[in-house]
């Protein structure tokens, strides 16, 4: 470990929070707020020279804010409304977001009707041109009551996002004063916190309506007006750009496939210098690295640096994606292609064995897709893009170890009472801990840990 890099105690913790919110604010996280705001420049210095992200201190504002800018965000990841089955933010949530903060950047203390009625004459002024989708807001010949509700419930949403991040309040219940036609409330901005949300160049200056969707967040992520220009769509990237790309994966993702360079060159992360730099900055951090050459399993033991938390869970999609990790490394060929029968026939097995479990899903290949979704979301599957309902498995399928413990049979129950059938508990291993692998040795099973 590079002791030049270590990160005092409470500043890795610290970190770590930041990397999964983003911010830290001095109303909700006071005692970490007080030790960044102390000794921000490590911290500060740590993000720039390791992750070229920017950490921003706004005292006035009572925000601290990290700007994290990667060519290759995750597709699957963003804003969470836990009122949706799918609970990622749509494309239309996230423009009103936008279209919210215009607003309130103007005039930051608006009522709910004047902030709709803003927002309509917005959509209204740019849809006839395709720039802005439709909100209509009221019901009307041409607008049905359903879609002007949908449309106010989409605002809602938006709202809850930038209440929950902190830069508005609210002096009611949005879903309330939104579901009833008379209701109203009050929204307030704070005009500091709107200013940190920026974390790119202008989309004006960098011209995105000239290139091509799959090129915006490699624009967004330039790190001058200068170097947007001048770079080509083909020229090959740096060396340092190489690794600023997989070290901020392996700090920002739960899982990191070393072999996804497209260049000619050695993978970043098989070299000496790169597999030394990454091991040291995800233990700067507090992390624990899990590594095989063609798999590099980074992971919290504390839980702060990520969002995700399977398999800490008992709800019945994540013991159904625990029975089904339990046999992806022991398939005929681990490395083939998963199919949803193949799922349905394994959790079929399982019943057959425990008639209670999973009594909720009347249909298996629901829970098989839901199982599936749980593995996706960690990096251990990823869906076949050509193929629905299937998905190809990643090698760190065997850094797993599944145990399943079975409730005590009825005849040893302690009491005399009938037992109810029970259904088996899946549990795993310490995440990022090897699996076990008959006729190696420990030495070669085990990797490097970081």
């Amino acid at each position: 470990m590079n002791e030049a890099l270590l990160l005092a105690a409470d500043l890795r913790e610290s970190a770590r929070r930041l990397i999964a919110t983003g911010r830290l604010r001095a109303e909700c996280d006071p005692e970490e707020y007080r030790t960044v705001v102390k000794d921000h420049q490590a911290l500060v210095e740590f993000f720039r020279t390791e992750l070229n992200w920017t950490l921003e201190v706004h005292e006035v504002a009572g925000l601290i804010r990290l700007h994290k800018r990667r060519s290759d965000v995750p597709a699957d990841r963003g804003p969470l409304l836990s009122r949706e089955r799918r609970p990622l933010a749509s494309a239309t949530v996230m423009i009103l977001v936008c279209l919210a903060c215009e607003q309130l950047w103007r005039r930051p203390r608006m009522s709910l009707r004047e902030l709709l009625q803003a927002i309509a004459q917005v959509c209204a002024a740019e849809a006839a041109e395709g720039r802005l989708p439709r909100f209509p807001v009221v019901a009307s010949q041409e607008v049905s009551k359903k879609e002007a509700r949908e449309h106010r419930q989409s605002l809602a949403d938006a709202l809850k996002l930038l209440v929950a991040e902190g830069t508005v309040t609210v002096d009611a219940d949005l879903d309330r004063a939104l579901a009833d036609d008379d209701g109203d409330l009050v929204v307030t901005a704070s005009r500091d916190r709107l200013a940190a949300k920026f974390s790119s160049l202008s989309p004006t200056l960098l011209e995105l309506n000239d290139l091509p969707p799959e090129q915006h967040a490699a624009a967004l992520s330039a790190e001058s007006l200068m170097d947007h220009t001048l770079e080509e769509a083909d020229t090959p990237p740096t060396l340092e750009q190489r690794r600023l790309k997989v070290i901020r994966r392996l700090v920002d993702d739960p899982a990191t496939d070393p072999l996804d360079d497209d260049t000619d060159t050695t993978t970043y992360l098989h070299t000496l210098t790169g597999r030394e730099r990454a091991l040291n900055v995800t233990a700067a951090l507090g992390l624990a690295t899990t590594v095989r050459r063609d798999w590099w399993q980074t992971t919290d033991p504390t839980g702060q640096a990520s969002g995700i938390d399977f398999p800490n869970g008992r709800r019945m999609e994540r013991q159904a994606a625990l029975a089904l990790l339990a046999t992806l490394p022991d398939r005929d060929d681990p490395t083939a292609a998963l199919t949803l029968t193949e799922v349905t026939d394994l959790f079929t097995r399982v019943r057959d064995n425990q008639p209670r479990w999973a009594a909720s899903y009347d249909r298996l290949p629901a829970l098989a897709r839901a199982a599936a979704a749980e593995l996706v979301s960690v990096g251990l599957l990823t869906p076949d893009p050509e193929i629905p309902d299937q998905w190809q498995p990643t090698p760190g399928v065997h850094l797993w170890r599944v145990r399943v413990h079975q409730s005590l049979p009825a005849a040893i129950q302690p009491d005399t009472s009938p037992a109810p059938a029970t259904s088996p508990r899946f549990e795993q291993q310490v995440l990022g801990e090897p699996a076990a692998e008959t006729g190696r040795a420990p030495a070669d099973r085990q990797g490097d840990q970081g």
